[in-house]
């Protein structure tokens, strides 16, 4: 009787755990059967949902649910604590596995040329998003001594970043965020928030939703200039041919023709401005220079040479997520990703890697929504399992399931597994009884081992 397919996956985030769920639902799955081993760097899993998602968006981080049913499968292991390549290598993973697929995802920062960028003040929204997270691989604390700041980008994350930079902290208490995070917003100073797009508001990529729960907060007044409220005819082409993008112009044009109210902290969303510096004193931030753009008739813009200097302590830069790379793999330092086709990774002279696979954002670039990366993955999965069934895959030298174990100890690694979890959850969710709360998340990462029981 044949054994089952051993899948290592590396990443536990959605997009890993949507791989696994599509294996678990394939043909494969009843024979000859699938057997699968998560592979995590954190001590938790959940990835983007965890450590990504800000902590007042409770109906995104309910996407665990499903993801805890597909990891509560007895053909899945969770390996948490364990990091590729430093505790398990490539050639370990094709050793114990017939299969490799990553999905470690994007959490760096895009780089940005922008003269200024490097001034003090001027920060990363990726490392911001991992300090009000919780994660435990950053600094405890964050500077918030900035009254006026800039975040540019029109994205989710520029909408998160304003939007927590812009909330009181006892709006965010009731959230899991952790101890450090409320003390340090405590101590925040920001008054007005300046969100910057260079095009206008029909190529804003804002989630009709996201937007329109920036102003439920009753601290946070919305202000959009009725100037910038402009399309050109490729903008109304992209209006009427995709809802969102309308649904998204329209919550903008009715903010444009209200009367502004008297809540204490202030969003602007400004469009047509273009950053071209950061601008610096005694190597601080202490404003930005943007040139007025206007629509070219494409749905793009061109410059005006109009400029004007904001009045800013602090820049965040949201203008997208970047992924490590991977040792041993291709990498696109371009698009950030590893070149693939349809998920087989291939080398520049587009050879296919036996057995080694990528989905979600290390796959197509940090783009979309988290459902979107269930797509990546059924295509990844039915090209492994169409080289499995071709009998392209080299096999397991040694698949038995303790094998990786055994590795693993005797490497002194001391992974989490996903009782682990429960238990570390489980921890969690009592802190936060205690205060009335959902949960409290743990951040230092020897407590998240200690109560994983590693």
């Amino acid at each position: 009787m044949p054994r089952p397919i051993r899948v290592a996956i590396v990443g536990a985030g959605p997009a890993g755990i949507y791989a696994a769920d599509a294996l678990l639902k394939s043909d494969a799955a009843q024979t000859p059967g699938v057997s699968i081993d998560l592979f995590e760097r954190m001590p938790a899993p959940f990835g983007l949902i965890r450590y990504g998602v800000a902590p007042d968006h409770p109906r995104i981080k309910g996407i665990v649910t499903a993801l805890h049913q597909v990891l509560d499968k007895p053909q899945v292991r969770l390996f948490g604590n364990v990091d590729y390549p430093s505790d398990v290598a490539l050639d370990d993973l094709h050793r114990f596995y017939d299969a490799v697929v990553f999905a470690t995802g994007a959490t760096a920062d895009r780089p940005l040329d922008l003269p200024g960028v490097d001034l003090d003040g001027s920060h990363g929204a990726a490392d911001f998003v991992s300090w009000y997270d919780g994660h435990p691989d950053v600094p405890r604390s964050w500077p918030l001594a900035a009254e006026k700041v800039a975040v540019l980008g029109v994205g989710n994350v520029a909408l998160d970043v304003a939007r927590i930079l812009a909330k009181t902290a006892e709006e965010l208490l009731p959230t899991e965020i952790p101890p450090n995070v409320h003390a340090g917003l405590l101590r925040n100073r920001a008054r007005e928030v300046h969100v910057f797009g260079r095009r206008g508001p029909a190529q804003a990529k804002f989630s009709p939703m996201e937007l329109r729960e920036l102003d439920h907060s009753p601290t946070i007044e919305v202000i959009v200039d009725p100037a910038d409220i402009e399309y050109d005819a490729g903008s109304v082409a992209e209006r009427r041919a995709v809802k969102h993008v309308d649904l998204v112009a329209s919550t903008l044009e009715n903010w444009a023709i209200r009367d502004v109210g008297d809540r204490p902290h202030r969003v602007f969303l400004h469009f047509f401005e273009s950053p071209v510096e950061i601008l610096g004193a005694d190597g601080r931030v202490v404003g930005l220079r943007t040139e007025r753009t206007e629509p070219d008739g494409t749905g793009n813009v061109r410059g005006t040479g109009r400029f004007t200097d904001w009045d800013v302590q602090a820049v965040y830069r949201a203008v997208g997520y970047y992924s490590d790379e991977l040792p041993k793999l291709p990498f696109d330092p371009v698009s950030g990703t590893v070149p693939h086709a349809a998920g087989r990774v291939v080398d520049g002279n587009g050879s296919h890697h036996a057995a080694t696979y990528v989905t979600g954002w290390i796959k197509r670039g940090p783009v979309g929504l988290i459902g979107h990366t269930k797509g990546d993955a059924n295509e990844t999965v039915a090209c492994l399992l169409d080289d499995h069934a071709a009998g392209r895959l080299p096999g397991a030298a040694e698949p038995d399931p303790a094998a990786v174990e055994e590795h693993l100890r005797g490497r002194g690694v001391r992974y989490t597994t996903w009782a682990g979890w429960q238990l570390l959850d489980g921890y969690e969710r009592a802190l936060g009884r205690a205060e009335g709360r959902e949960r409290v998340k743990v951040v230092e990462r020897e407590e998240m081992i200690r109560h994983s029981g590693a």
